[in-house]
């Protein structure tokens, strides 16, 4: 027999909330969920990434190997 009153409460329509905004409903044992970001404003999803090589990275690298870019 399966011991009772040592599961947590489930709400089966707890809210997501993002930047105030709520974003959806899902089951969780919590009320409410805050997130910071989600795919509606993460840069993969929105196109808006941007790779940078700030650092010269590569050419870093291949400084320290003593290897050139047409190897």
């Amino acid at each position: 027999m399966p011991k009772s009153e040592i599961h947590p409460n489930w709400f089966p329509m707890a809210k997501i909330i993002c930047d105030g905004k709520p974003i959806c409903l899902v089951g969780s044992t919590k009320k409410e969920l805050q997130i910071d970001i989600w795919l509606g404003n993460h840069p993969f999803y929105t196109d808006s990434q941007v790779l940078v090589d700030s650092e010269g990275r590569v050419e870093k690298f291949m400084k320290k190997y003593q290897l050139s870019l047409a190897d």
